[in-house]
């Protein structure tokens, strides 16, 4: 098959294009960076080098494919909120408009956890929006949404607090488990969706283990060779205060403070308790020894 990737060479996309590739697929990949080019044909892909907030780029691109992965960056997060989840509706627009002019009936959206809720999610209400627009395509355009849950590398953001206070310090917290996945398990189930039968529109969620915040502190705290090292919860007045203070716009740490506040009461995984996946195999076990490596750097 012929299948376009978008999200360059980042976390998920460079691990599923090396599946898809081996299967003997034809991929190209989209970067908006054009010294990923080489890496990029290096793998085996073709490089298509463009900006996805440009409509004609994208229906150049998708002429002649027949599935089509389609994602969003990471958040600006000097941006308000209302322009992230702008900015994402918009580039979800471009993907639609490329697929309608170039014939594609088969989409693979990476979404997110949350995206069940109009609302109470935070920031996650971009992954609402999104799925939101995307439902507006035709029928006869099959679509498969991946819902991942959150994802381990979102541990890298707890390391300076770690350097400077000796803890892992949250809004939420304790004993309770919850659900995280490697990037590694998003690309193994996002290219088995690509490579299966399509019909009309589904949902999947993806997960590698259940972990409370107690267990994962153990872990990295051994990784990084601080066993006493604990994760404890702060009211959502710091976290806000916090976010903002590392230059987030407000509305912006509002949204991830209720993001935060969501993760914390369950409501966030509410639908992902009704359709729970079966686990993946990167386990937060191998996750810490990566973290340890970047943590030293």
């Amino acid at each position: 098959m012929k299948i376009v990737l978008t999200g360059s060479l980042g976390h998920i996309t460079r691990p599923l294009a090396i599946n898809l590739i081996k299967e003997g697929h034809q991929i190209t990949i989209i970067s908006s960076n054009s010294e990923r080019q080489k890496e990029i044909e290096a793998l085996g892909a073709v490089a298509a080098i463009g900006d996805m907030h440009d409509a004609t780029f994208l229906t150049h691109t998708f002429k002649g494919v027949d599935v089509v992965y389609c994602m969003v960056p990471y958040p600006d997060i000097k941006k308000s909120f209302q322009e992230i989840v702008g900015e994402y509706t918009s580039v979800a627009e471009n993907y639609k408009a490329a697929v309608l002019q170039t014939g594609i009936s088969k989409m693979v959206i990476l979404s997110s956890v949350g995206a069940h809720m109009p609302s109470g999610n935070g920031l996650l209400q971009y992954a609402y929006a999104i799925e939101q627009a995307y439902n507006q395509l035709p029928e006869h355009i099959s679509i498969k949404f991946m819902r991942p849950v959150s994802f381990y590398y979102n541990l890298l953001s707890f390391i300076p607090v770690i350097k400077s206070q000796g803890v892992i310090a949250t809004s939420y917290g304790g004993d309770t488990k919850k659900p995280w996945v490697s990037p590694i398990d998003i690309a193994t189930t996002t290219a088995a969706a690509i490579l299966s039968p399509f019909e009309g529109r589904t949902f999947q969620y993806i997960a590698s283990e259940m972990l409370s915040c107690n267990e994962i502190a153990a872990l990295i705290g051994t990784a990084i060779g601080k066993p006493q090292l604990q994760w404890i919860t702060v009211p959502d007045e710091t976290v806000l205060n916090t976010f903002i203070k590392l230059g987030m716009e407000p509305s912006t740490a509002q949204a991830f403070t209720d993001m935060n506040i969501g993760i914390q009461n369950g409501s966030i995984y509410a639908d992902y308790y009704k359709h729970q996946p079966e686990l993946g195999q990167t386990k937060m076990a191998d996750y810490v020894k990566e973290f340890a490596q970047i943590y030293q750097q």
